[in-house]
Protein backbone atom coordinates (compact mmCIF):
# COMPACT_ATOMS: atom_id res chain seq x y z
CA UNK A 1 0.00 0.00 0.00
CA UNK A 2 1.27 3.43 -0.92
CA UNK A 3 1.06 6.38 1.43
CA UNK A 4 0.01 9.70 -0.05
CA UNK A 5 0.25 11.78 3.11
CA UNK A 6 3.88 12.68 3.36
CA UNK A 7 5.09 16.22 4.04
CA UNK A 8 1.65 17.82 3.94
CA UNK A 9 0.03 20.73 5.75
CA UNK A 10 -3.09 20.63 7.89
CA UNK A 11 -5.13 23.45 9.34
CA UNK A 12 -8.30 23.75 11.41
CA UNK A 13 -10.40 26.85 12.13
CA UNK A 14 -13.06 26.72 14.85
CA UNK A 15 -15.78 29.24 15.71
CA UNK A 16 -15.00 32.02 13.26
CA UNK A 17 -17.43 33.66 10.82
CA UNK A 18 -14.80 33.64 8.06
CA UNK A 19 -13.65 30.07 8.67
CA UNK A 20 -13.25 29.07 5.01
CA UNK A 21 -11.29 32.20 4.15
CA UNK A 22 -9.00 31.82 7.18
CA UNK A 23 -8.40 28.20 6.18
CA UNK A 24 -7.57 29.35 2.65
CA UNK A 25 -5.05 31.94 3.81
CA UNK A 26 -3.54 29.48 6.29
CA UNK A 27 -3.04 26.92 3.52
CA UNK A 28 -1.50 29.63 1.35
CA UNK A 29 1.08 30.27 4.11
CA UNK A 30 1.71 26.53 4.28
CA UNK A 31 1.95 25.98 0.52
CA UNK A 32 5.64 25.01 0.83
CA UNK A 33 4.54 21.81 2.58
CA UNK A 34 2.59 20.53 -0.42
CA UNK A 35 1.99 21.63 -4.00
CA UNK A 36 0.06 18.79 -5.61
CA UNK A 37 -3.46 19.27 -4.29
CA UNK A 38 -5.46 21.33 -1.81
CA UNK A 39 -8.82 21.03 -0.11
CA UNK A 40 -11.11 22.51 2.52
CA UNK A 41 -14.14 21.13 4.38
CA UNK A 42 -16.48 23.37 6.39
CA UNK A 43 -19.49 22.85 8.64
CA UNK A 44 -22.48 25.08 9.32
CA UNK A 45 -23.73 22.86 12.14
CA UNK A 46 -26.05 20.90 9.87
CA UNK A 47 -23.97 19.83 6.91
CA UNK A 48 -20.36 19.51 5.75
CA UNK A 49 -19.19 21.17 2.51
CA UNK A 50 -16.00 20.09 0.74
CA UNK A 51 -13.97 21.37 -2.20
CA UNK A 52 -10.68 19.78 -3.20
CA UNK A 53 -8.68 19.47 -6.39
CA UNK A 54 -5.22 19.11 -7.84
CA UNK A 55 -3.06 22.22 -7.95
CA UNK A 56 -1.90 25.07 -5.75
CA UNK A 57 -4.19 26.67 -3.19
CA UNK A 58 -4.72 29.71 -5.42
CA UNK A 59 -5.59 27.44 -8.35
CA UNK A 60 -8.09 25.32 -6.44
CA UNK A 61 -9.97 28.15 -4.72
CA UNK A 62 -11.41 31.52 -5.67
CA UNK A 63 -13.77 33.84 -3.84
CA UNK A 64 -16.85 32.25 -5.36
CA UNK A 65 -15.84 28.77 -4.24
CA UNK A 66 -14.97 29.99 -0.74
CA UNK A 67 -18.44 31.52 -0.34
CA UNK A 68 -19.99 28.09 -0.99
CA UNK A 69 -17.99 26.65 1.92
CA UNK A 70 -20.47 27.69 4.60
CA UNK A 71 -20.09 27.66 8.35
CA UNK A 72 -17.84 28.79 11.17
CA UNK A 73 -15.67 25.65 11.23
CA UNK A 74 -13.17 24.57 8.59
CA UNK A 75 -10.33 22.13 8.10
CA UNK A 76 -7.85 22.22 5.21
CA UNK A 77 -4.99 20.33 3.61
CA UNK A 78 -2.23 20.75 1.06
CA UNK A 79 -0.90 17.51 -0.34
CA UNK A 80 2.66 16.55 -1.04
CA UNK A 81 3.53 13.18 -2.49
CA UNK A 82 5.67 11.60 -5.17
CA UNK A 83 3.84 8.28 -4.92
CA UNK A 84 0.57 7.18 -6.42
CA UNK A 85 -1.47 8.59 -9.24
CA UNK A 86 -3.11 11.95 -9.81
CA UNK A 87 -6.60 10.85 -8.81
CA UNK A 88 -8.64 13.57 -7.16
CA UNK A 89 -9.78 10.85 -4.75
CA UNK A 90 -6.31 10.97 -3.22
CA UNK A 91 -6.65 14.64 -2.30
CA UNK A 92 -7.81 15.63 1.17
CA UNK A 93 -9.93 16.26 3.23
CA UNK A 94 -11.30 12.71 3.27
CA UNK A 95 -15.09 12.95 3.66
CA UNK A 96 -17.58 10.27 4.65
CA UNK A 97 -21.15 9.76 5.83
CA UNK A 98 -21.60 7.16 8.55
CA UNK A 99 -24.04 6.25 11.33
CA UNK A 100 -23.24 9.32 13.47
CA UNK A 101 -23.58 11.75 10.58
CA UNK A 102 -20.83 13.33 8.46
CA UNK A 103 -17.09 13.69 9.01
CA UNK A 104 -13.96 14.98 7.27
CA UNK A 105 -10.33 14.24 8.14
CA UNK A 106 -7.00 15.81 7.19
CA UNK A 107 -3.69 14.09 7.95
CA UNK A 108 0.00 14.94 7.88
CA UNK A 109 2.25 11.94 8.37
CA UNK A 110 2.48 8.27 7.51
CA UNK A 111 0.94 5.24 9.22
CA UNK A 112 3.53 2.48 9.39
CA UNK A 113 0.95 -0.28 9.96
CA UNK A 114 -1.42 1.01 7.28
CA UNK A 115 -1.33 -2.14 5.14
CA UNK A 116 -2.06 -4.46 8.03
CA UNK A 117 -4.98 -2.29 9.21
CA UNK A 118 -6.32 -1.92 5.68
CA UNK A 119 -6.14 -5.66 4.94
CA UNK A 120 -7.98 -6.45 8.18
CA UNK A 121 -10.70 -3.92 7.33
CA UNK A 122 -11.11 -5.31 3.80
CA UNK A 123 -11.56 -8.81 5.22
CA UNK A 124 -14.41 -7.40 7.31
CA UNK A 125 -16.09 -5.96 4.23
CA UNK A 126 -14.68 -2.43 4.02
CA UNK A 127 -14.53 -0.92 0.52
CA UNK A 128 -11.70 1.57 -0.11
CA UNK A 129 -11.72 4.25 -2.80
CA UNK A 130 -8.19 5.66 -2.38
CA UNK A 131 -4.62 4.62 -1.64
CA UNK A 132 -4.43 6.96 1.37
CA UNK A 133 -3.74 5.52 4.79
CA UNK A 134 -6.00 8.31 6.11
CA UNK A 135 -8.97 6.38 4.76
CA UNK A 136 -8.22 3.66 7.33
CA UNK A 137 -9.32 6.09 10.04
CA UNK A 138 -12.69 6.68 8.38
CA UNK A 139 -13.40 2.94 8.46
CA UNK A 140 -12.04 2.43 11.98
CA UNK A 141 -14.26 5.23 13.28
CA UNK A 142 -17.32 4.04 11.34
CA UNK A 143 -16.93 0.45 12.55
CA UNK A 144 -16.21 1.31 16.19
CA UNK A 145 -18.78 0.09 18.73
CA UNK A 146 -18.36 3.28 20.82
CA UNK A 147 -21.39 5.57 20.98
CA UNK A 148 -19.68 8.99 20.83
CA UNK A 149 -17.31 10.35 18.20
CA UNK A 150 -14.67 11.30 20.77
CA UNK A 151 -14.52 7.70 21.98
CA UNK A 152 -14.48 6.41 18.42
CA UNK A 153 -11.51 8.64 17.53
CA UNK A 154 -9.64 7.40 20.61
CA UNK A 155 -10.54 3.82 19.71
CA UNK A 156 -9.29 4.35 16.14
CA UNK A 157 -5.95 5.98 16.95
CA UNK A 158 -5.14 3.16 19.37
CA UNK A 159 -5.19 0.83 16.38
CA UNK A 160 -2.77 2.82 14.23
CA UNK A 161 0.98 3.33 14.42
CA UNK A 162 3.35 5.83 12.90
CA UNK A 163 3.36 9.59 12.39
CA UNK A 164 0.18 11.62 12.38
CA UNK A 165 -1.06 15.11 12.97
CA UNK A 166 -4.80 14.83 12.42
CA UNK A 167 -7.70 17.27 12.35
CA UNK A 168 -11.26 15.91 12.31
CA UNK A 169 -14.43 17.87 11.55
CA UNK A 170 -17.96 16.75 12.40
CA UNK A 171 -21.12 18.79 12.00
CA UNK A 172 -20.71 20.38 15.46
CA UNK A 173 -17.15 19.76 16.67
CA UNK A 174 -13.51 19.85 15.61
CA UNK A 175 -10.79 17.53 16.93
CA UNK A 176 -6.98 17.74 16.70
CA UNK A 177 -4.74 14.78 17.47
CA UNK A 178 -0.98 14.21 17.47
CA UNK A 179 0.82 10.87 17.65
CA UNK A 180 2.60 10.02 20.93
CA UNK A 181 6.02 10.73 19.42
CA UNK A 182 5.03 14.11 17.98
CA UNK A 183 6.82 13.32 14.71
CA UNK A 184 4.99 16.07 12.81
CA UNK A 185 4.41 19.58 14.20
CA UNK A 186 0.96 20.91 15.14
CA UNK A 187 0.32 24.20 16.94
CA UNK A 188 -2.70 25.74 18.66
CA UNK A 189 -3.63 29.42 18.39
CA UNK A 190 -6.38 31.89 19.09
CA UNK A 191 -8.05 33.83 16.26
CA UNK A 192 -10.78 36.29 17.20
CA UNK A 193 -13.09 34.48 19.60
CA UNK A 194 -12.23 31.15 18.02
CA UNK A 195 -9.28 28.81 17.65
CA UNK A 196 -6.88 27.61 14.98
CA UNK A 197 -4.58 24.61 14.68
CA UNK A 198 -1.94 24.44 11.96
CA UNK A 199 1.18 22.55 10.95
CA UNK A 200 3.31 25.69 11.34
CA UNK A 201 2.97 29.01 13.13
CA UNK A 202 3.64 30.99 9.92
CA UNK A 203 -0.06 30.36 9.21
CA UNK A 204 -0.92 32.19 12.45
CA UNK A 205 1.07 35.24 11.39
CA UNK A 206 -0.83 35.61 8.13
CA UNK A 207 -4.32 35.41 9.66
CA UNK A 208 -3.50 37.43 12.78
CA UNK A 209 -3.79 34.52 15.21
CA UNK A 210 -2.09 34.40 18.60
CA UNK A 211 0.05 31.36 19.31
CA UNK A 212 -1.00 29.54 22.49
CA UNK A 213 1.08 26.36 22.54
CA UNK A 214 1.90 23.21 20.61
CA UNK A 215 -0.54 20.33 20.65
CA UNK A 216 1.28 17.84 22.87
CA UNK A 217 2.40 14.43 21.58
CA UNK A 218 -0.34 11.93 22.34
CA UNK A 219 -2.90 14.66 23.02
CA UNK A 220 -6.44 14.93 21.65
CA UNK A 221 -8.02 18.41 21.64
CA UNK A 222 -11.80 18.71 21.38
CA UNK A 223 -13.33 21.99 20.18
CA UNK A 224 -16.98 22.60 21.05
CA UNK A 225 -19.08 25.76 20.74
CA UNK A 226 -18.97 27.96 23.83
CA UNK A 227 -16.25 25.96 25.55
CA UNK A 228 -12.48 26.12 25.88
CA UNK A 229 -10.69 23.29 24.05
CA UNK A 230 -10.84 20.08 26.07
CA UNK A 231 -7.61 18.10 26.32
CA UNK A 232 -7.44 14.33 26.64
CA UNK A 233 -4.10 12.56 27.06
CA UNK A 234 -4.71 9.52 24.88
CA UNK A 235 -1.07 8.36 25.06
CA UNK A 236 1.85 9.09 27.34
CA UNK A 237 4.12 11.43 25.33
CA UNK A 238 7.43 9.98 24.13
CA UNK A 239 8.75 12.87 21.98
CA UNK A 240 10.68 11.95 18.85
CA UNK A 241 10.31 15.08 16.75
CA UNK A 242 11.38 14.97 13.10
CA UNK A 243 14.67 16.87 12.95
CA UNK A 244 14.30 17.30 9.18
CA UNK A 245 11.63 19.91 9.88
CA UNK A 246 14.47 22.14 11.11
CA UNK A 247 16.81 21.13 8.31
CA UNK A 248 14.51 21.62 5.32
CA UNK A 249 10.74 21.45 5.59
CA UNK A 250 9.50 24.26 7.81
CA UNK A 251 9.43 27.92 6.82
CA UNK A 252 12.19 29.93 8.54
CA UNK A 253 9.65 32.30 10.12
CA UNK A 254 7.82 29.43 11.85
CA UNK A 255 8.31 28.25 15.39
CA UNK A 256 8.45 24.46 15.30
CA UNK A 257 8.71 22.35 18.46
CA UNK A 258 8.75 25.64 20.40
CA UNK A 259 11.87 26.97 18.64
CA UNK A 260 12.37 29.41 15.76
CA UNK A 261 13.42 27.63 12.57
CA UNK A 262 15.54 30.52 11.28
CA UNK A 263 17.63 30.63 14.44
CA UNK A 264 18.10 26.84 14.40
CA UNK A 265 19.33 26.90 10.79
CA UNK A 266 21.68 29.78 11.47
CA UNK A 267 23.11 27.80 14.41
CA UNK A 268 23.64 24.85 12.07
CA UNK A 269 25.65 27.11 9.76
CA UNK A 270 27.84 28.32 12.61
CA UNK A 271 28.50 24.76 13.70
CA UNK A 272 29.26 23.78 10.11
CA UNK A 273 31.88 26.53 9.88
CA UNK A 274 33.55 25.18 13.00
CA UNK A 275 33.50 21.56 11.83
CA UNK A 276 34.15 22.09 8.10
CA UNK A 277 36.33 25.21 7.62
CA UNK A 278 37.93 26.09 4.28
CA UNK A 279 39.71 29.14 2.86
CA UNK A 280 37.52 30.96 0.35
CA UNK A 281 36.44 34.37 -0.91
CA UNK A 282 32.70 34.19 -0.24
CA UNK A 283 29.92 32.11 1.28
CA UNK A 284 27.06 31.47 -1.16
CA UNK A 285 23.72 29.87 -0.22
CA UNK A 286 21.66 27.65 -2.47
CA UNK A 287 18.40 29.60 -2.22
CA UNK A 288 16.16 29.47 -0.39
CA UNK A 289 16.90 26.55 1.93
CA UNK A 290 20.59 27.29 2.40
CA UNK A 291 20.26 31.00 3.27
CA UNK A 292 20.03 30.94 7.10
CA UNK A 293 22.82 28.37 7.42
CA UNK A 294 25.01 30.36 5.02
CA UNK A 295 24.50 33.48 7.14
CA UNK A 296 25.58 31.51 10.19
CA UNK A 297 28.60 30.07 8.36
CA UNK A 298 29.64 33.56 7.25
CA UNK A 299 29.24 35.05 10.71
CA UNK A 300 31.27 32.27 12.30
CA UNK A 301 34.03 32.15 9.65
CA UNK A 302 34.28 35.86 8.86
CA UNK A 303 34.06 35.07 5.13
CA UNK A 304 31.69 37.48 3.32
CA UNK A 305 28.16 36.32 2.55
CA UNK A 306 26.90 36.92 -0.99
CA UNK A 307 23.64 36.02 -2.73
CA UNK A 308 25.54 34.94 -5.83
CA UNK A 309 22.81 32.54 -6.95
CA UNK A 310 19.39 34.00 -7.71
CA UNK A 311 16.20 31.99 -7.54
CA UNK A 312 13.14 32.26 -9.75
CA UNK A 313 10.35 31.97 -7.19
CA UNK A 314 7.77 31.03 -9.80
CA UNK A 315 9.31 27.57 -10.04
CA UNK A 316 8.33 24.97 -7.44
CA UNK A 317 10.65 22.99 -5.19
CA UNK A 318 12.72 20.52 -7.20
CA UNK A 319 12.55 17.91 -4.42
CA UNK A 320 8.81 17.61 -4.98
CA UNK A 321 9.00 16.73 -8.68
CA UNK A 322 8.41 13.01 -9.34
CA UNK A 323 10.92 12.44 -12.17
CA UNK A 324 14.63 13.10 -12.37
CA UNK A 325 14.28 14.70 -15.79
CA UNK A 326 11.84 17.25 -14.40
CA UNK A 327 14.13 17.95 -11.43
CA UNK A 328 17.08 18.55 -13.78
CA UNK A 329 15.09 20.93 -15.96
CA UNK A 330 13.73 22.83 -12.99
CA UNK A 331 17.19 23.40 -11.51
CA UNK A 332 18.15 25.29 -14.68
CA UNK A 333 14.89 27.22 -14.66
CA UNK A 334 15.06 27.91 -10.95
CA UNK A 335 18.65 28.99 -10.22
CA UNK A 336 20.80 31.57 -12.00
CA UNK A 337 24.38 32.58 -11.07
CA UNK A 338 25.57 36.19 -10.96
CA UNK A 339 28.57 35.75 -13.24
CA UNK A 340 30.35 39.03 -12.46
CA UNK A 341 30.25 38.26 -8.75
CA UNK A 342 31.41 34.68 -9.12
CA UNK A 343 34.13 34.92 -11.76
CA UNK A 344 37.55 34.00 -10.38
CA UNK A 345 36.30 33.51 -6.81
CA UNK A 346 36.63 30.60 -4.42
CA UNK A 347 33.12 29.76 -3.26
CA UNK A 348 31.75 27.98 -0.20
CA UNK A 349 28.29 26.84 -1.30
CA UNK A 350 25.86 26.04 1.51
CA UNK A 351 22.88 23.74 1.04
CA UNK A 352 20.63 22.03 3.54
CA UNK A 353 20.97 18.46 2.28
CA UNK A 354 22.06 16.17 -0.55
CA UNK A 355 19.59 13.42 -1.42
CA UNK A 356 20.40 11.99 -4.85
CA UNK A 357 23.31 14.30 -5.66
CA UNK A 358 22.17 15.25 -9.14
CA UNK A 359 20.94 18.72 -8.17
CA UNK A 360 24.19 19.47 -6.34
CA UNK A 361 26.18 18.39 -9.41
CA UNK A 362 24.19 20.73 -11.62
CA UNK A 363 24.78 23.62 -9.22
CA UNK A 364 28.53 22.99 -9.13
CA UNK A 365 28.69 22.77 -12.93
CA UNK A 366 26.66 25.96 -13.24
CA UNK A 367 28.99 27.88 -10.90
CA UNK A 368 32.14 26.66 -12.61
CA UNK A 369 30.69 27.53 -15.99
CA UNK A 370 30.12 31.03 -14.57
CA UNK A 371 33.84 31.28 -13.84
CA UNK A 372 34.19 30.17 -10.20
CA UNK A 373 37.79 29.25 -9.40
CA UNK A 374 36.77 26.71 -6.73
CA UNK A 375 33.47 25.36 -5.45
CA UNK A 376 33.43 23.87 -1.96
CA UNK A 377 30.11 22.29 -0.99
CA UNK A 378 29.09 22.43 2.67
CA UNK A 379 25.90 20.74 3.87
CA UNK A 380 24.16 21.92 7.04
CA UNK A 381 22.98 18.42 7.95
CA UNK A 382 24.54 14.93 8.11
CA UNK A 383 24.55 12.61 5.08
CA UNK A 384 21.05 11.30 4.28
CA UNK A 385 21.71 7.57 4.42
CA UNK A 386 18.29 6.04 5.13
CA UNK A 387 14.73 6.46 3.87
CA UNK A 388 12.00 7.85 6.12
CA UNK A 389 8.83 5.93 6.96
CA UNK A 390 7.21 8.61 9.11
CA UNK A 391 6.02 11.13 6.56
CA UNK A 392 8.96 12.13 4.34
CA UNK A 393 9.03 10.76 0.83
CA UNK A 394 12.77 10.18 0.60
CA UNK A 395 13.86 7.73 -2.10
CA UNK A 396 14.64 4.09 -1.47
CA UNK A 397 18.05 3.45 0.03
CA UNK A 398 19.60 2.45 -3.29
CA UNK A 399 18.79 5.95 -4.62
CA UNK A 400 20.27 7.83 -1.67
CA UNK A 401 23.77 8.82 -2.73
CA UNK A 402 25.19 8.88 0.81
CA UNK A 403 24.03 5.31 1.39
CA UNK A 404 26.01 4.06 -1.59
CA UNK A 405 29.09 6.29 -1.89
CA UNK A 406 31.83 7.52 0.40
CA UNK A 407 32.24 11.23 1.05
CA UNK A 408 35.13 11.32 -1.43
CA UNK A 409 33.05 9.53 -4.08
CA UNK A 410 30.12 11.93 -3.58
CA UNK A 411 32.50 14.88 -3.89
CA UNK A 412 33.81 13.48 -7.19
CA UNK A 413 30.27 12.78 -8.42
CA UNK A 414 29.03 16.32 -7.80
CA UNK A 415 32.35 17.65 -9.23
CA UNK A 416 33.07 19.88 -6.21
CA UNK A 417 36.56 20.80 -5.00
CA UNK A 418 35.63 19.63 -1.51
CA UNK A 419 32.57 18.42 0.39
CA UNK A 420 31.75 18.63 4.09
CA UNK A 421 28.70 17.71 6.14
CA UNK A 422 27.52 18.74 9.59
CA UNK A 423 27.86 15.92 12.11
CA UNK A 424 24.79 14.43 13.79
CA UNK A 425 26.11 15.55 17.19
CA UNK A 426 26.53 19.15 16.03
CA UNK A 427 23.07 19.10 14.44
CA UNK A 428 21.49 18.07 17.73
CA UNK A 429 23.46 20.73 19.61
CA UNK A 430 22.33 23.34 17.08
CA UNK A 431 18.66 22.64 17.83
CA UNK A 432 19.23 22.46 21.59
CA UNK A 433 18.20 18.84 21.52
CA UNK A 434 19.15 15.40 22.72
CA UNK A 435 19.10 12.31 20.55
CA UNK A 436 16.35 10.73 22.66
CA UNK A 437 14.00 13.63 21.83
CA UNK A 438 14.43 13.68 18.05
CA UNK A 439 13.98 11.25 15.22
CA UNK A 440 17.21 11.23 13.19
CA UNK A 441 16.53 7.98 11.31
CA UNK A 442 17.24 9.54 7.90
CA UNK A 443 20.79 10.27 9.11
CA UNK A 444 21.40 7.36 11.49
CA UNK A 445 19.12 4.49 10.45
CA UNK A 446 17.77 4.31 14.01
CA UNK A 447 14.05 3.86 13.45
CA UNK A 448 11.60 4.52 16.24
CA UNK A 449 8.81 2.17 15.09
Amino acid sequence: MRSLNEKCAVVGIFDHAEASKLAYFSLHALQHRGQEAAGISTSDGEKLYTIKDRGLVTQVFDNQKLTTLKGNMAIGHTRYSTAGDDSILDAQPVFARYDLGEMSIVHNGNLTNAKEVRDALIKKGAIFQTFMDTENLIHLIAKSDQHHLTDRIIDAVKKIEGAYSLVFLSRSKMFAMRDPHGFRPLSLGRVGDGYVVASETCAFDLIGAEYIRDVEPGELLIFEKGKAPKSIKVFEPTPKHCIFEYVYFARPDSNVYNQNVYEMRKAMGKALAQEQPIEADMVVPVPDGGVPAAIGYSQQSGIPFEMAIMRNHYIGRTFIEPTQEMRDLKVKMKLSPINDLIRGKRLIVIDDSIVRGTTSRQIVRMLKAAGAAEVHMRISSPPTTDPCYYGVDTPDKEKLIAANMTNAEICAFIEADSLGYLSNEALLQSVNGKEENYCTACFTGKYII
